[in-house]
């Protein structure tokens, strides 16, 4: 929310682009579903939501730039910022194609509009500099999450000091938070950072996230259940999928009652699993190879 009114303040412009099935919490202006045709507002997604809200809120489709330059050319002078996860995260994971990311960095710098990346689930889980270090694509706005209190409840938006000076006392955007700088999720981020900077931690992460995919995937083989593993890094999806996963659309092409079967008999076996399939699983440094 704050990211959004940032950019907005900024660059003087109302409208924002953001991602089918992509989520960046739930102000009202970010609950919104497709329109009718490829070029329609957005409409509003949840009760309480009204249409002034959606109006200037623009649908995308991830992994493909051509439906976000169709929103420059339709709209070139009133796009203030794109907003999307670098790494889909809750739609299931998603990666981006390899020039999804650049695309929309040319297109934002193009149009004098801002490329916000939302990385509360990638930062500092992909790799310590997030999803931006991964893909080498510098955003002009960056989301935080808990990961910055150890888990605790605290979030974070930061920018380049020409764009953070819109923001209150020194710039017109104002700008509160109750839990705004807590000490104790405070030392418990910096405890968690730190922890993070140890040799060996993603590369570790990443082999154990790699041999639990290869697992999974050997027995569904071995059951000729269709399975379709996304995995960046330390964070996955199973996909009840035989086809590639790597838009919204084809992640509601998965077989989702499979899923959910799945889910309850792995829960009766005590092992848990999120239960969506729309959601990612993490690989943390607390399990071994055992666990």
């Amino acid at each position: 929310m704050s990211a959004l009114r940032l950019a907005r303040a900024y660059t003087g412009r109302s409208k924002i682009v953001k991602f089918e099935g992509g989520y960046h919490g739930h102000s009202d202006a970010l609950l919104v579903a497709a329109g009718s045709g490829a070029l329609a507002h957005g409409v509003p997604d949840s009760a309480g939501v009204t249409a002034s809200f959606a109006q200037d809120t623009l649908l995308g489709v991830f992994n493909d730039p051509a439906s976000v330059e169709a929103h420059f050319d339709a709209f070139p002078e009133d796009i203030a910022c794109v907003i999307v996860e670098p790494v889909a995260g809750n739609m299931g994971v998603v990666p981006p194609h390899d020039r999804f990311l650049q695309g929309l960095r040319d297109l934002t710098e193009k149009h004098n509009s801002l490329l916000i990346f939302d990385e509360v689930i990638t930062g500092f889980r992909v790799e310590y500099g997030g999803a931006q270090q991964r893909y080498g694509i510098n955003a002009d706005i960056t989301c935080l999450g808990k990961i910055i209190g150890g888990g605790m409840p605290v979030g974070a938006y930061g920018s380049s000091a020409e764009i953070m000076a819109t923001v209150a006392p020194l710039g017109a955007m104002y700008q509160a938070g109750t839990l705004s700088g807590n000490p104790v999720a405070m030392a418990a981020g910096i405890a968690t950072l730190e922890q993070l900077q140890e040799p060996g931690v993603y590369n570790a992460l990443g082999a154990k996230a790699a041999s639990l995919a290869a697992g999974l995937q050997e027995v569904f083989a071995e059951a000729e259940i269709p399975l379709r593993i996304n995995r960046v890094s330390s964070m996955m999806t199973l996909f009840f999928n035989a086809g590639e996963v790597n838009s919204w659309e084809t992640v509601l092409a998965s077989d989702r009652e499979g899923f959910g079967r799945f889910f309850h008999r792995m829960l009766e076996e005590g092992v848990y699993l999120p239960p969506s399939p729309f959601e990612a699983m993490f690989v943390s440094t607390a399990h071994s190879d055992a666990i």
